[in-house]
């Protein structure tokens, strides 16, 4: 799953990229609220931590631009007062779900996994295909209770399929939400994780619609 952090702090903005690549997303970064409005326009993003006190250009007025083009990826919103007043005008502005800092890093990673279910249509924690399991919290994957390790990139590929479950997901669409702004993607390697999960579940679940894509289910 790929992620935007909209942060003008950079050691928050360092702390934040590594708990989330630690937590197997791909994850870009924005400085201010001119380069994140052009990313949030131009990208497709799973979920967007947008900080409101942004310079150049504040972050309401770019979650506001982003709804207002139809923008709908789940945003949660960072706000350094906390107040009322600036919670309810994040939230009509179109914001999902909000933190005051200072926060905890393991809630707002358990606010944004929420945020992603909800988006996939998916409630629990723990998300299932057949005898595929995957826990969000912890990127665990299993087979029928038998434990399956995946490189990082295996799991985001799984992650997305899983959220997206029984729809037909393009190779273009899983290399845009695989791999992060900086890094070299090419839609073939698609190809090889997809093998390699087959392979590494052993089970019938990803199947390939020819010309289309794949698409993630128990039956056939």
């Amino acid at each position: 799953m790929r992620l935007l952090i909209a942060e003008d702090d950079p050691e928050l903005r360092r702390q934040l990229r590594e708990a989330l690549e630690a937590a197997h997303y791909a994850v870009d970064c924005a400085p201010d609220g001119e380069e994140a409005a052009f990313l949030g326009e131009t990208e497709p993003y799973d979920a967007v931590v947008l900080d409101l006190g942004l310079p150049r250009r504040d972050g309401l007025s770019v979650l506001r631009g982003w709804r207002g083009q139809g923008r709908t990826m789940p945003v949660l919103i960072l706000t350094a007062r906390g107040t009322w007043q600036e919670k309810v005008e994040g939230m009509d502005a179109g914001a999902d779900d909000y933190l005051a800092k200072p926060f905890r890093m393991e809630e707002l990673l358990a606010r944004l996994r929420a945020l992603i279910r909800r988006a996939g249509g998916q409630a629990a924690a723990e998300l299932t295909c057949g005898p595929v399991s995957l826990d969000t919290r912890t990127g665990r994957v299993s087979v029928s209770g038998r434990p399956v390790t995946l490189t990082a990139h295996e799991l985001r590929v799984l992650s997305y399929l899983m959220h997206h479950r029984g729809r037909v997901v393009s190779r273009t669409e899983l290399t845009e939400h695989v791999y992060a702004q900086d890094f070299d993607r090419d839609s073939n390697t698609i190809e090889v994780f997809i093998g390699r999960l087959r392979r590494k579940l052993g089970v019938d679940v990803i199947h390939t619609e020819r010309g289309l894509g794949y698409r993630l289910d128990a039956a056939p």
